[in-house]
């Protein structure tokens, strides 16, 4: 029972991280221009993986996506592996804990199905730390910008995707890792035990006819040495 509780409580957990990396790949903001050092903003500079866009102060937006997918920076193409992998896997990783969790009819035997629940829990693992890696790189790159002062092109600063980002891959791994504290579980739980009585009853019942036929032995000598007293 306690094992079948953990194993919904990581595939809710892993879900909703899961929900949250996969609302993070389209979001805008994943960085937004400071505001550090300048007296008038008559303009919100804002970008994510696709396309790059500026606010005025009318609040009209215009919006660019990038011409060229080879023409990127790398750390661009390598945050936009990494999370469409983070998204993949959170997906596979769903649909194998639904053959783990012991609520299903689907898996086989409970053994064959704690293992199952322990890979599902691998696969949300990895997809966490693909979300992870991807906005942390992209963050880096950030604030390494920010901070440098031979920098003179415009500077931004961390956007709300980043940290929605973190928040689902930090759910992703907690998922995995109690969804891997299952199997642990399922192997703890004692077996229950069942005794067959019908050898020791066969045995019971050929000792007690060895036992009656022993003294049925027994008793004839004694007769016929009464009988041989008294001649």
């Amino acid at each position: 029972m306690a094992s079948t509780a953990l194993e919904i409580i990581a595939f809710v957990v892993s879900i909703s991280g899961w929900l949250l990396v996969s609302s993070t790949v389209p979001t805008d903001y994943w960085k937004v221009s400071t505001n550090d050092g300048t007296v008038i903003t008559t303009a919100t500079f804002w970008a994510n993986l696709w396309k790059t866009c500026v606010t005025d102060s009318t609040g009209v937006s215009s919006c660019k996506d990038f011409p060229s997918m080879l023409a990127l920076d790398g750390y661009i193409q390598a945050c936009r592996g990494l999370m469409i992998a983070a998204v993949s896997l959170g997906f596979f990783g769903s649909i194998i804990a639904l053959f783990g969790m012991k609520c299903t009819k689907v898996g086989g035997s409970e053994k064959a199905k704690a293992k199952i629940a322990c890979f599902a829990g691998v696969v949300f693992i990895l997809s966490g730390l693909c979300s992870m890696t991807g906005c942390s790189l992209y963050a880096n790159k950030i604030t390494t910008e920010f901070f440098d002062p031979l920098f003179i092109d415009q500077k931004y600063e961390l956007g709300a995707a980043l940290f929605i980002g973190w928040s689902g891959a930090s759910l992703c791994i907690i998922g995995g890792v109690l969804f891997c504290f299952s199997i642990y579980d399922n192997n703890k739980t004692p077996r229950m035990g069942y005794t067959y009585n019908g050898a020791t009853s066969a045995m019971s019942s050929r000792t007690k006819y060895h036992g009656g036929e022993g003294n049925i032995k027994n008793t004839n000598p004694s007769k016929q040495f009464d009988k041989n007293a008294y001649v």
